[in-house]
């Protein structure tokens, strides 16, 4: 059955067109159509389709690729609501707005819908692809690192048909008539891929840097885990690990197991675990289950049994500052070849919490001249009596990390163990003990620590922070925990976008707090509203002779180009408040711009016996042009609607950029870390929910951490960094 797809040449339908490309489907193009009319396919039996989703939906149902139009009913209306929104990238004003949203949407995905292209993703590219130069210029750029991926990987995969389309009907301005020479029948070449699949790997030089292989990998078998242990609260290092888990179980259609590495007891606690979890659900992580180190130790035990009854582990009572000498030594303990019977006596007084076995340890026998330290025949069991705070005081003994971690990741069937390159010569031992154990053999695969200036990632020291008083809590904002950054302000698609662009690099990395701050900028700044504030301290009246004798008020956006943000209602008197810096600034004269209200001139300044501005008088010059002003003031009614507000300002908890092995972090606390100032906001902030977050003009981003609740307590916000250096709080 022949079809011509008839269209006006000033609008070829671009997806329409791609789809019938990449589906295989053969059309012949008919670009007559009187301007403002829908694209048509006419067929050869008569029959008459209209509508680019019309269309659309019949090549998804029409195509030989498999799942082109979903694999069942909630894809096909998933893929339904992609073709509904594709208009909104023809909208110049919403183009970025909405190339920020599918950017955010795509973070964690390859395609829009499923597991495979569909009609959505043609949609969305040729959206894209048709406003030319726009997007070209945006591509180059790193402002939407998610969006470019998915949209390089479409277009390699497709390459050759992608490109004869664009070349065709995309000009340098975008979309128009089809380009003189170019329009042609539309036949199909033999270059498609029919199973519509392109999970399959490209060619590394068109993938973004964070694009890498796990070695050994096989779609649909991969398994790995995220194994925080439960003794603090999961924080941007953590969040690497978690969010490289989830990326590599999504691209290899594998599966990612939460287990917590509880074999610590006296570090270790249910509300940890409790946080962790809820941390985990803020990034999104998708996991299979939850497992615990804790549920193996029956057969951990029966492992440590097995290893000392062969000789490839024995029981070792030399004091720990010995033993940790004589490792650094190469020096053989005395117990190393002791019999294993009297090894198995020995770790019968262990297992019984006795005053004998607590003097002893189990130790793996491997190595102890091997240049490399891990090999020096590491202690695989300890005592101690603290109740464990999952299974109270059954034992007495807990295996170590190095001993568990090999253990259970090949029970539990773990593929892939990501590991931060800092692990790297414990590479050696990990493998050496899944060997002596007789399990199969998992892959290690390192990847870099990520480190940040002005900030300590160890939980020990941050424990002592939240133990002395120097923070509220594990969730304060100047913590680098997820809670704590979440709280300041930060999004958590900036979070993902972030670390995804570091990727899996085994190089060690310092990286800049502003560089996050700065793509968290770019995700608040297009969607968040705006309200006004005048600090307290200072305030100047401007008395407007000519204003309104009776205050009235306007709707007006809360976000001038952000639909969404909603409404806000402004009260204009005759008196208004500005901040006392603006007042300082302006001169006797002077005409200014009142924000979203007009120009006024200033005619009379008033000080007081110290010089400061303490009252201003004026006029409206509502016809002035505000493109004469240099002052853009921000201001607010005289009025008793007014709230208060408290804005806190938050500073690094160290003062050293990086902090070296030897040096003590007591040493460089930051005295000032945080700074309150009172200030007024317009009535509308008593709107304001708990994490919303807003811009105070001319002040900067900030978050709602409590919200209006009386007229005696004010609102609180936390200011927001923006990227650019912030300076020390005095």
């Amino acid at each position: 059955m022949e079809i011509k797809l008839c269209f006006p040449s000033d609008s070829p339908p671009l997806a329409v067109i791609a789809a019938a490309k990449v589906a295989g489907i053969s059309l012949s193009v008919d670009s007559t159509l009187p301007a403002g009319s829908l694209p048509t396919f006419l067929f050869s039996t008569g029959i008459k389709l209209q509508g680019a989703n019309v269309l659309l939906r019949y090549i998804g149902r029409a195509a030989s690729c498999c799942k082109f139009y979903g694999q069942d009913a909630l894809e096909s209306s998933q893929i339904d609501e992609w073709l509904d929104y594709a208009p909104v990238l023809a909208s110049g004003a919403e183009f970025e707005a909405a190339c920020n949203y599918i950017n955010g949407y795509l973070f964690k995905r390859t395609f829009l819908v499923g597991h495979s292209l569909s009609i959505a993703d043609i949609t969305i590219w040729a959206g894209l692809a048709g406003t030319g130069q726009r997007w070209e210029s945006l591509r180059k750029s790193k402002k939407y690192p998610n969006l470019v991926r998915w949209f390089n990987s479409i277009s390699t995969e497709h390459d050759t048909v992608l490109n004869e389309v664009t070349s065709a009907y995309v000009g340098r301005k975008g979309l128009g008539k089809p380009i003189k020479g170019k329009e042609q029948q539309l036949a199909n070449p033999q270059t498609k891929n029919d199973n519509c699949d392109v999970t399959g790997k490209g060619k590394a030089g068109n993938r973004p840097t964070f694009e890498v292989d796990l070695p050994d990998a096989e779609v649909g078998k991969v398994c790995l885990r995220f194994a925080p242990e439960p003794s603090g609260y999961l924080h941007i290092g953590h969040s690497k690990a978690a969010l490289l888990n989830q990326y590599f179980a999504e691209r290899y259609q594998g599966q990612v197991i939460v287990r917590f590495d509880d074999t610590n007891p006296a570090k270790e606690s249910n509300e940890f675990v409790d946080n962790l979890l809820k941390d985990i659900e803020t990034l999104g992580i998708k996991y299979e289950t939850v497992t615990y180190t804790s549920d193996y130790f029956p057969k951990l035990m029966e492992m440590a049994e097995k290893l000392i009854l062969e000789g490839k582990a024995y029981v070792d009572d030399t004091p720990r500052e010995q033993m940790q000498k004589e490792r650094m030594d190469g020096i053989e303990s005395r117990c190393r070849n002791n019999s294993p019977e009297e090894n198995m006596k020995l770790w019968k007084e262990m297992i019984a919490g006795s005053e004998r076995g607590l003097q002893c340890c189990v130790r793996g026998k491997l190595e102890m001249q091997n240049p490399n330290k891990s090999l020096r025949d590491p202690v695989y069991y300890r005592c101690n009596p603290i109740p464990h705070h999952r299974i109270g005081s059954k034992y007495k003994i807990y295996p170590t990390y190095d001993f568990a971690c090999p253990f259970v990741d090949s029970i539990e069937g773990i593929t892939h163990a990501l590991r931060s390159s800092e692990y790297h010569d414990r590479n050696a031992q990990y493998y050496r003990i899944q060997e002596d154990m007789g399990l199969k053999k998992v892959q290690i695969y390192e990847f870099s620590r990520l480190n940040m200036v002005y900030t300590l990632l160890s939980k020990r020291k941050l424990l002592w922070f939240v133990q002395n008083g120097k923070v509220d809590g594990w969730d304060d904002p100047r913590f680098p925990t997820v809670q704590g950054i979440v709280r300041r302000g930060l999004k958590i698609e900036a979070l993902i976008q972030f670390i995804l662009e570091q990727g899996a690099s085994k190089n060690l990395n310092l990286m800049e707090w502003d560089k996050l701050w700065t793509i968290n900028k770019k995700i608040i700044d297009p969607v968040c509203p705006r309200h006004t504030a005048v600090i307290e301290e200072g305030r100047v009246l401007l008395t407007l002779t000519d204003g309104p004798e009776k205050p009235f008020v306007r709707i007006i956006p809360r976000h001038k180009k952000y639909e969404g943000a909603g409404l806000k209602a402004t009260t204009y008197t005759k008196r208004i408040w500005l901040d006392g810096a603006d007042a300082e600034s302006i001169s006797a004269g002077e005409e200014v711009t009142l924000m979203d209200w007009g120009n006024a001139i200033v005619k009379e300044i008033k000080r007081n016996e110290l010089g400061n501005v303490v009252e201003l008088t004026g006029v409206l010059h509502l016809e002035g042009s505000v493109k004469t002003t240099k002052l853009k003031l921000t201001w607010l009614p005289e009025s008793n609607e007014l709230v208060t507000l408290s804005l806190l300002e938050f500073d690094y908890l160290i003062t050293k950029k990086k902090l070296e092995e030897d040096e003590d972090f007591l040493d460089v606390l930051n005295p000032c870390t945080k700074k309150e100032t009172a200030a007024l906001g317009d009535a509308n902030m008593r709107n304001l929910k708990q994490g919303e977050i807003l811009q105070l003009e001319r002040k900067g981003y900030f978050r709602c951490d409590v919200p209006y609740f009386r007229p005696s307590k004010p609102i609180v916000l936390f200011a927001i960094p923006d990227g650019r250096q912030q300076t020390v709080l005095k």
